[in-house]
């Protein structure tokens, strides 16, 4: 099955570990970073979303305008607008992109985050809520007749949108989460599903979970199965563990000494996050530092399982083998993001990109050999 990366579209140049150096949208950053993306291999960058930073959607359109081929993954969260107001956004960025949009709904583990736009709802009720909202988005894409809606969370009548996506039937929904209420939702509607890093054995176990609620949910398809990273590369492998000890330093140093993030939630090894996602990190690293080939849970320990957080370490060869052990497990969505964003996306782009198209190719073809052979392959695991 071919294989795809995701890469991130920060519109500043801060991270975990340097503090960023202008204003929060800084439009020529913005390009600079998707470009790079763009010519060194990369498919597609998130359009993260937060309550108090830049709004997505115009960035995202920023970019979309202004390169030819970079595929765009918009991250928006359901509390923030109606969903007939969204679906236009939606399909008007799939227009200016030529039809290069994916959508990442994120339903939201945090009640205080959620709270800052006026979020109340617990967190059962959100996955409640972004399910009916997929439900809608995916119909108003498809829908060329008024329609009325009377849902637990939403009511409108004689709706019908003039502006459709260019991707026919629709574009892809993306979604995450680690709970059991986030895989009955994702696997219920997403296209994608997407895990933060976890070791080999753990990620099988979400992947499985997943396919059992899309099958719960009566679908003859599952998700493709999405799985992010945080790469630290270095030409030796000693060189790499000397950058990752490195890293670890400066995310505790611009933890405790960053003024500006004394307004988001507390993060750090002694918080305890409400998400799922993030309690399974913890849980990781309190259990172990190292996994499998060349998983690494201090990162996420030092953010206390911020996110997207555990590392991947080694030389090219190791992360990239390290990655084709995710894709034998069903993976074929890689996300990473380093922590010199521009610089890694560059490297990550030159040194282990090719080499894990290179093995995926091989593979692919090696099984094609087989089938025409007559000679039984197994199925990927995520579509098995």
């Amino acid at each position: 099955m071919p294989v795809e990366f995701l890469g991130i579209a920060a519109t500043n140049d801060g991270t975990e570990t340097t503090p960023r150096s202008g204003a929060a949208f800084d439009k020529e950053y913005t390009l600079r970073l998707a470009r790079a993306h763009e010519d060194h291999g990369w498919d597609r960058v998130l359009f993260a979303y937060a309550s108090g930073a830049p709004d997505p959607a115009p960035a995202a359109a920023h970019i979309a305008s202004r390169l030819d081929r970079l595929q765009i993954l918009l991250a928006h969260r359901p509390n923030v607008s109606h969903p007939t107001f969204a679906t236009k956004t939606f399909a008007t960025l799939d227009r200016i992109s030529d039809g290069r949009l994916t959508v990442h709904f994120i339903t939201g583990g945090n009640d205080h985050e959620q709270g800052r736009e006026g979020d109340t709802l617990t967190k059962d009720e959100r996955y409640a809520r972004t399910r009916e909202y997929i439900r809608i988005v995916k119909k108003i894409w498809t829908t060329h007749e008024p329609f009325d809606h009377e849902g637990d969370h939403y009511r409108f009548h004689d709706f019908v949108s003039e502006v459709f996506p260019v991707q026919q039937p629709r574009p892809n929904v993306s979604f995450g989460g680690s709970s059991p209420a986030a895989y009955a939702a994702g696997g219920a509607e997403a296209d994608i599903y997407c895990l933060w890093g976890e070791p080999l054995a753990r990620t099988a176990e979400q992947i499985q979970a997943v396919k059992d609620a899309a099958r719960a949910a009566g679908r003859a398809d599952v998700p493709r199965i999405q799985v992010a990273f945080r790469p630290i590369i270095a030409p030796t492998e000693e060189l790499a563990w000397e950058k990752a000890h490195r890293t670890v330093g400066a995310i505790r140093e611009q933890g405790e000494a960053a003024p500006g993030r004394r307004h988001r939630p507390r993060r750090g090894p002694h918080a305890v996050p409400q998400n799922t996602g993030s309690q399974r990190l913890i849980a990781i690293a309190e259990a172990g530092e190292r996994y499998d080939r060349a998983l690494w849970t201090p990162t996420a320990a030092a953010t206390g399982g911020a996110g997207n957080s555990n590392a991947l370490v080694g030389t090219p060869e190791t992360v990239a083998q390290a990655l084709l052990d995710y894709y034998d497990l069903g993976v074929d969505i890689l996300s990473a993001r380093g922590y010199a964003l521009l610089d890694d996306a560059i490297d990550f782009g030159r040194y282990v990109i090719p080499l894990v198209r290179e093995e995926v190719a091989e593979r692919d073809a090696e099984r094609a050999a087989g089938r025409s052979a007559g000679v039984p392959t197994a199925p990927a695991a995520a579509n098995g």
